[in-house]
């Protein structure tokens, strides 16, 4: 459950949102009217002429003396134009309103910040938008990933291993005891774990590849990134170890600005031949972008 400052501060998100298509920020102070023009007064008056005016308006207005509705809704006007006017932080906000009201969403938080104590701590804000982002991130890897597999059922190879396992599993003939429909299930959970679908880019969503997850993991990440560096200055620059394979391919995936997805996919005589290029150094780097040039060149 998100923490309650976070709960706040999204409530004040949204009335920020709708106030924006509401109304200008200066009519969350004295709706539509000017708070000023409520009390009768120029924007340069002192404190002293739009307390005096309050008291004057304030009599004339109030329920006990006037019983007209109308005459009780200016009298309540009045008064919040005085708690605003009054204070003189308050006051100098209004008067900021009015001055930009292009800054619409600046003024609104303002009021709210001082009329309702929305005084939000920076890490539950931090936790509400880490939340909000991996929520929208897992359905979207999860909306990936089913359209991928949806595209992947549809091909002919599919269709073909799934028509050859269902007549393996039944012996050559269809079991017609079974209904097709549970024999289609049933084969299709087989075919699932033993077909490996590669989709590019739209693997199945893990919760360790969430925003919140991995910054939550980061002192462990960062700790491990070191680790890692400094093993490699140590082993490649201290000792000068000749590269792993594994180390050789990075290297080489890096000069080559290749995806992990399709150097997992090439031939190991291709790779073989790129490891044995040296690629992560510039001049044979530059010298087999050459070679490739005057390839296409000699095919066109």
């Amino acid at each position: 459950m998100a923490p309650p400052a976070t709960i706040r501060w999204f409530a004040l998100v949204l009335a920020l949102m709708l106030s924006l298509l509401i109304s200008p920020s200066t009519a969350i102070y004295c709706d539509e009217d000017d708070c000023y023009d409520l009390l009768g007064v120029t924007q340069s008056a002192n404190s002293s002429e739009i307390k005096k005016a309050y008291y004057k308006l304030s009599l004339k207005h109030h329920p006990d003396k006037n019983p007209d509705p109308e005459s009780k809704k200016l009298f309540v006007k009045i008064a919040t134009a005085y708690e605003i006017l009054k204070d003189e932080a308050t006051r100098e906000q209004y008067d900021y309103a009015i001055a930009h009201p292009e800054e619409v969403f600046y003024n609104t938080a303002r009021y709210y910040r001082a009329y309702y104590g929305y005084k939000t701590d920076p890490r539950a804000v931090l936790i509400g938008l880490l939340l909000v982002l991996s929520g929208f991130q897992y359905l979207n890897q999860w909306t990936r990933y089913n359209q991928a597999i949806d595209m992947v059922k549809k091909t002919p190879a599919y269709k073909n291993r799934l028509k050859a396992l269902e007549l393996e599993r039944n012996g050559g003939a269809i079991n017609k005891k079974k209904s097709s429909k549970q024999m289609d299930k049933k084969t299709e959970e087989d075919l699932s774990k033993e077909l490996d679908l590669q989709i590019t880019g739209a693997g199945k969503p893990s919760l360790w590849e969430l925003l919140c997850v991995r910054f939550l993991l980061l002192p462990y990440t960062v700790s491990k990134l070191l680790l890692w560096c400094g093993h490699w200055f140590w082993r490649y620059k201290v000792k000068k170890a000749p590269y792993t394979w594994d180390d050789a391919s990075y290297l080489t995936q890096r000069a080559l600005r290749v995806r992990l997805d399709s150097w997992v996919n090439m031939d190991d005589v291709t790779k073989e031949d790129l490891l044995q290029r040296r690629l992560w150094e510039q001049s044979n780097l530059d010298a087999y972008f050459a070679e490739m040039r005057k390839e296409s060149k000699r095919r066109r």
